[in-house]
């Protein structure tokens, strides 16, 4: 096991633009980072770069106290599980999880004991003696992870290895893999764009945008404090709403109401006149569920829903809206980036699954500006980044 880090990481292709570039990143012994973003973003260009398939172009990777930039791949004492799980069709399930082992010319008996241990961590022991073939997907995905398990490599590098697999194994993969981390303690590094298995499975989670790093950080802190408009919309699901807001003194005018701004918060967003409120679904609810006291704490408005999605411990409402001219460049970026039109075309509410809302109907809403974020149209910077939500914003009465 070890220290992964990554120092002024740059690579580009035939002298053209960088598609990763000046990456510093530090993954600490037995920590399980995530490289999470859209399709390319440069995840696995990084990945590739860490375990020796693509060379860097300029910056330094060093695992433990080694600068392996020019290190071939084979000794680097890294184990890499691929999205395809790159299995020989013509061996065993006992053969494939040991041909690493045979390539390093192991004793039989250490060779037995070693895939005896990792097939059992993995369930494996009853399917030793099939072929590939004859197994289901995530079968086959954990004779990928045997493979690398009994190499006892420095770390482990996967890229993207559940997208293959249906969702019900997704969701069942996301628990082995997380219980085998645990047991084995071991550096692990986790490509994907699934954003469900980075929150889920990552110590910290590492967020990118055309090749550079946008944010570090665990994954609730991601959630709650993202840095920019990019993260914040990127992060979520349903993602981050995001309305247009004008600033007038210490209040915020938004177009389902106004918000008194807090004399700090006010003091910040002096002097712009525009900026961008997002606020996550679950920070709405149904004014007809609350009491006074807390309705007086935010926000009540009237909203026309469109359209409502009941799951049964909970419900989305989709309220049609057209982000306006001053605001819609980021977010049409931000959208194509993204591919998702709900950013700038309705809100999403999460309530209460006993909300008796309908669709087609007008509905008093209630928002809880407490946990409102400001970014400025411009840079995409959270202007309310690292403030607690006593020292964000307060509806008026």
């Amino acid at each position: 096991m070890a220290t992964i880090r990554l120092e002024n990481v740059t690579k580009s292709y035939g002298g053209g633009a960088p598609v990763v570039s000046d990456i510093d990143l530090e993954i600490d012994d037995s920590e399980f980072v995530i490289l999470v973003g859209p399709s390319g973003s440069g995840k696995s260009t990084i990945l590739r770069m860490i375990v020796g398939l693509d060379d860097v172009t300029s910056g330094d990777i060093y695992i433990g106290d080694r600068r392996v930039n020019d290190l071939a791949p084979r000794d680097r004492d890294l184990a890499m599980v691929f999205q395809n799980y790159a299995l020989y069709p013509h061996l065993s399930v006992f053969e494939n999880i040991a041909f690493p082992l045979r390539l390093h010319k192991l004793s039989d008996d250490e060779v037995r004991e070693r895939v005896g241990r990792a097939a059992d961590m993995l369930e494996l022991g009853e399917f030793l003696d099939r072929k590939p073939s004859q197994l289901s997907g995530g079968q086959r995905q954990r004779v990928a992870m045997g493979r690398a398990i009994v190499r006892n490599a420095d770390a482990f590098l996967f890229d993207e290895p559940l997208s293959n697999l249906d969702a019900k194994l997704r969701g069942q993969m996301r628990t082995e893999i997380s219980r085998l981390q645990n047991q084995l303690a071991i550096t692990t590094v986790y490509v994907t764009h699934d954003q469900i298995e980075a929150m889920t499975l990552g110590d910290r989670v590492a967020v990118l945008r055309r090749g550079e790093l946008q944010q570090v950080d665990a994954p609730r802190e991601l959630y709650d404090q993202p840095v920019n408009l990019f993260v914040a919309g990127f992060i979520g699901s349903p993602p981050m709403n995001f309305l247009p807001a004008r600033v007038e003194g210490s209040r915020l005018h938004l177009p389902i109401g106004d918000i008194e701004l807090t004399p700090e918060l006010a003091e910040t967003v002096e002097g712009r006149d525009i900026l961008i409120a997002g606020v996550r679904p679950e920070h709405f609810e149904d004014a007809a569920m609350l009491d006074d006291a807390r309705k007086a704490q935010g926000l009540t408005f009237k909203a026309h829903v469109d359209v409502i999605e009941w799951l049964g411990s909970e419900q989305y409402a989709y309220i049609p809206f057209e982000a306006p001219e001053e605001v819609r460049k980021p977010l049409d970026e931000l959208a194509t980036e993204l591919d998702s039109e709900q950013i700038r075309t309705q809100l999403v509410v999460t309530l209460d699954a006993e909300s008796r809302i309908s669709e087609g109907e007008d509905a008093d809403l209630w928002l809880d500006p407490s946990r409102m974020h400001l970014f400025d149209p411009a840079s995409g910077e959270n202007l309310t980044h690292g403030r607690g939500t006593e020292a964000r914003t307060l509806a008026t009465a």
